[in-house]
């Protein structure tokens, strides 16, 4: 069985969904949000969809 690990605490991921929800109107689309936070607080988009 493959198990994965949080790495982030809830806090953390907390703030990035406010992040892109706050965001989310200045881009084309809510990826275009999620990637462009992504990037500025180092992990991928995906990981901010989970």
């Amino acid at each position: 069985m493959n198990e994965t690990t949080n790495r982030f605490a809830p806090e953390f991921r907390e703030r990035a969904v406010r992040l892109v929800l706050d965001q989310e109107g200045e881009h084309s689309s809510r990826w275009a949000a999620i990637t462009s936070i992504a990037v500025m607080i180092g992990c991928s988009g995906h990981t901010l969809l989970e």
